[in-house]
């Protein structure tokens, strides 16, 4: 089992641990989360058993009904090795409440003071190689086999995505455009201008003229929550309510985003999990970073990624990123084999 109550992304690079634990325990693993998107995000993965959800890791636990929930489950479900990816004070209690004892418990590592950043994949692989001091039987795997994060996408999820493309019209390559974050778009049009991650409309508009001079028949899709809707707008307006542009945020649940990004020709995306997932499915990939280090927190998979970013440390802003330069690294994109799912074998489909 592993504890891990991420955003979307760090879900999505979880998968790195997942696959490992999983070869090595020769057991799929269970998860407990945050999100109710996370059971649609790992659903159908053959690495993933069961996956419990708690509303609030920072909610006292005689006000949380999910994480009694949890603990109960905990306790029904019997000793194991426990990776323990937060370690956040009120979850290392609900695994008290549990029953968890210490010794079945691996603690994400510290890293040490002025180290070097490191992708978090590497860091998921250097902590799945570590065992609880209680004795459980492992085999011995190549970790590096499951550096790159993946994610699965049902034949479910294809088909319905295919009649959903067809009622919407959406004929030509799919290039995906992701504006907005989770941070973005809370406070208000005024605070996701001001966020370090905001991309002014008119570079995104500049950017959607720029694949259509290259391919007039692609179709631009913005892509993004509910919540970051009226941010598409913005986005569409400023490109002239262009009929080849399409804002998909009232209309993109889990299983149809991943079925989306993998028959995706490309994506150009600020830092957010969207992005993430994108690699992790083999869509070729721009992603621009604000004061995040790519060094960290840059999207890993078996897709062609390019990070921009224009380095002035923590004040480095996504809005000081040139229209000219994201265009240049889109239109440097190797487009892949296919656009659709891939082969028995490949990546996307983890064996």
């Amino acid at each position: 089992m592993l504890v891990r109550c991420g955003a979307f992304g760090d879900v999505v690079v979880l998968t790195t641990l997942v696959h490992l634990l999983a070869a090595r325990y020769q057991s799929p693993v269970d998860v407990v989360g945050a999100g109710a998107w996370t059971r649609a995000l790992l659903a159908g993965d053959p690495a993933v058993d069961r996956v419990e959800l708690i509303a609030s890791r920072n909610t006292p636990y005689p006000l949380c009904p999910s994480q009694w929930r949890v603990a109960h489950w905990l306790r029904q479900r019997g000793r194991g090795p426990v990776y323990m990816c937060d370690n956040h004070p009120r979850l290392l209690a609900l695994l008290r409440r549990g029953g968890v004892p210490e010794e079945d418990i691996v603690r994400r590592p510290r890293e040490p003071a002025g180290a070097a950043p490191r992708l978090w994949p590497d860091l998921w692989l250097e902590m799945g190689q570590q065992d609880p001091p209680a004795s459980y039987r492992t085999v011995a795997v190549a970790a590096q086999d499951y550096r790159l994060p993946a994610l699965t996408v049902s034949e479910a999820a294809r088909v319905e995505f295919k009649a959903w493309r067809t009622a919407r019209g959406l004929s030509g390559p799919l290039v995906l455009l992701q504006p907005g974050n989770k941070r973005t778009h809370k406070r208000g049009t005024l605070a996701t201008r001001q966020h370090p991650k905001h991309w002014p409309p008119e570079s995104w508009a500049a950017l959607a003229r720029a694949i259509w001079q290259s391919n007039p028949d692609a179709q631009v899709l913005l892509c993004g929550s509910p919540a970051e809707a009226e941010v598409l707008e913005e986005v569409r307006a400023a490109a002239a309510n262009d009929p080849r542009m399409h804002n998909l945020a009232p209309d993109l649940p889990i299983p149809r985003l991943l079925a989306l990004i993998e028959a995706a020709h490309s994506m150009v995306s600020v830092d957010t999990g969207p992005a993430h997932a994108a690699a992790a499915l083999g869509c070729p990939l721009v992603v621009m970073f604000g004061p995040a280090s790519p060094l960290k927190w840059r999207p890993l998979g078996p897709a062609q990624v390019i990070a921009l970013q224009v380095d002035k440390g923590d004040d480095s802003q996504v809005r000081d990123l040139p229209a000219a330069r994201v265009i240049d690294a889109w239109r440097s994109l190797q487009p892949r084999d296919h656009c659709g799912p891939p082969a028995e074998g490949q990546p996307g489909n983890p064996q």
